[in-house]
């Protein structure tokens, strides 16, 4: 990671470009020059920082995705499993644009990958699955659908609202896979 000043602001103005640009269309049909073209950095400029494309989605998926699983798992072995759920939906409505490209768009493959690597390490020392299912499996299965669900339901153009998804969640991955039967829907204000 750079430390330096100039560095840093390049490394933030290209992985807001990125972000910026996937809101218009699919990571496929970018260019490296649109990515430097966007964030007001040179060609070369990107490949100090990165060396290619993929490189800088890993980086913004990354940093993504971690914000979600903090915020997330630890609420999931805490309290209810039905609360964790909502928070990630909200937290992916309040975000929709971002979370559309990162879910829907043609990086979909590589920010699935990181979703679960982050969640396999957020949940090494955890057992709480059913004594059959291995836990790692149970890990990639419950990350990867969670993503399935999530891609689906922000490429829908009649979307549900977020808890109409956190219910749908919960009870088709989270519940199943923890064994969590408390549901309960926030209080209508």
């Amino acid at each position: 990671m750079p430390t330096d000043a100039r560095q840093i602001r390049s490394r933030k103005a290209l992985n807001a470009a990125l972000l910026a640009l996937l809101e218009e269309r699919s990571f496929d049909h970018l260019t490296i020059r649109e990515i430097t073209a966007r964030a007001g950095t040179g060609y070369a400029t990107f490949f100090r920082h990165y060396p290619d494309k993929e490189a800088l989605l890993n980086d913004v998926a990354t940093d993504e995705i971690a914000n979600l699983l903090a915020m997330t798992v630890p609420v999931l072995y805490e309290a209810n499993s039905y609360e964790s759920t909502m928070a990630l939906c909200r937290y992916v409505a309040g975000h929709s644009r971002l979370w559309s490209a990162l879910l829907t768009g043609g990086a979909a493959a590589i920010v699935r990958e990181e979703f679960i690597r982050q969640a396999r390490s957020l949940v090494e020392d955890v057992r709480d699955g059913p004594e059959w299912l291995p836990s790692d499996l149970g890990v990639v299965h419950g990350t990867g659908s969670t993503f399935d669900i999530l891609g689906w339901w922000l490429g829908q153009e009649n979307r549900l609202d977020a808890e109409d998804v956190a219910t749908i969640l919960h009870r088709l991955v989270i519940a199943p896979l923890i064994g969590d039967k408390v549901e309960k829907r926030a209080a209508a204000q």
